[in-house]
């Protein structure tokens, strides 16, 4: 009996013998063919701390999870199956943390799945929201995997831990930027279920969500919930209702949520106005777009360089080159820069006018804000300059 336990030590001595070596010619093959020189300082700490793992002595749980983050994605598994046979394994979530990240980065999704049903059968492991926050951020932002974004937050329960509105909020906002429009409401309605307690942010997705889908009507009926909810809407509630009623061409009815903005004591900012002025410039209303300028001041609201570019656009889109140029003056005047294109558009727009002083003065603009203008730029230029003077092209330029 004495010598059969002799002879297990040993072979299991041997098996662990063996296994460091190979790990070990694995982990210099790697930096030997990877690692650039220049940071052979750190990886050689890298594997000082790696190569602990395969050591006798004790590791906090810390300091596991600080060695697994060094670890190639695809190494994880191998390397964890290793550690939780260790007598110091004790799980935790800042180690299962670290690996869903690095699972993720090797898009190994169903890898993350085994791990959150393994977390299910241990003891002592409590998991927070947080956790499930990143994972679902994993699912969702890496992976695309809707449906197990929505699984994972309803599973939370199971391992004792209830979503924060936080997380909550993160699932129905990540539905709506991937247009899952028929599944947002279904998940908004499970909030009570999950004990989510519905804030100000939640109801802006959701109108943000019923906005990008249209539904304007139920848009304005969620508007009404908030005092409900015990819930107060904000610049973002208003603003995201105004964009979507502007691009409907109801720009009228979107000033008249300015009015109750000051009823709910909401002051509108740059934003906000950006939006209608935006709105007026794709009627041609380019007059109340200007005058809205001085409205905004008024209001205790300073026009921002978005404010000013939309009613650039306009002016040019109308072809009013002359008020367009005095306007860029004023934007150069204010420390504002115009786009590219809004100089691009006045020089040809000016040319066309034949106006070429002002030409002068705009080319001299753009140059002066670090724009340099292009080939066809010139071309129109210089053909506003010599009418009669005819074509040369590239190649007959080089030759001589």
């Amino acid at each position: 009996m004495k010598a059969f336990r002799c002879a297990s030590t040993s072979q299991n001595l041997l098996q662990s013998t063996i296994l460091r070596q190979l790990f070990n010619q694995r982990l210099i093959h790697k930096h030997a063919s990877s690692t650039p020189l220049s940071s052979s300082c750190s990886s050689d700490q890298s594997c000082s701390s790696i190569q602990k793992l395969f050591h006798k002595d004790w590791l906090s749980p810390n300091e596991v999870a600080k060695i697994f983050t060094t670890l190639e994605p695809n190494s994880v598994l191998p390397i964890f199956d290793h550690i939780s046979k260790r007598k110091d394994y004790k799980p935790n979530e800042s180690l299962f943390t670290v690996i869903v990240a690095k699972l993720g980065e090797a898009k190994n999704f169903a890898a993350i799945d085994d791990i959150l049903k393994m977390i299910k059968t241990q003891k002592n492991c409590h998991i927070s929201d947080e956790f499930f926050y990143n994972v679902i951020k994993v699912y969702g932002n890496l992976g695309g995997l809707n449906k197990r974004v929505i699984e994972t937050l309803y599973d939370m329960p199971e391992y004792n831990c209830w979503p924060s509105t936080k997380t909550f909020n993160f699932v129905l906002n990540y539905l709506v930027c991937s247009k899952q429009f028929d599944m947002i409401y279904e998940v908004f309605l499970g909030a009570t279920k999950l004990g989510v307690e519905i804030d100000a942010c939640t109801l802006n997705i959701l109108i943000k969500g019923l906005c990008k889908c249209g539904r304007l009507e139920d848009a304005y009926q969620v508007l009404d919930e908030f005092p409900k909810q015990k819930c107060k809407p904000n610049k973002m509630t208003f603003s995201t209702i105004m964009h979507c009623m502007c691009e409907k061409g109801m720009v009228d009815e979107a000033f008249g949520l300015i009015k109750r903005m000051e009823k709910e004591r909401v002051s509108p900012d740059a934003v906000t106005f950006n939006i209608l002025v935006s709105g007026l410039q794709k009627q041609g209303r380019i007059e109340e777009s200007m005058e809205l300028l001085d409205r905004m001041r008024l209001m205790g609201c300073e026009p921002n360089k978005g404010t000013y570019q939309e009613v650039l656009y306009g002016l040019l889109k109308s072809k009013r080159y002359v008020v367009a140029k005095k306007f860029v003056h004023m934007m150069r005047y204010k420390a504002l820069i115009p786009s590219f294109l809004s100089y691009k558009l006045l020089v040809l727009g000016l040319c066309e006018e034949n106006m070429l002083r002002d030409v002068d003065w705009v080319l001299k603009s753009m140059v002066s804000v670090g724009f340099v203008p292009r080939m066809g730029m010139w071309r129109s230029v210089v053909k506003k300059n010599f009418p009669n003077a005819p074509e040369v092209s590239l190649n007959e330029i080089l030759e001589d």
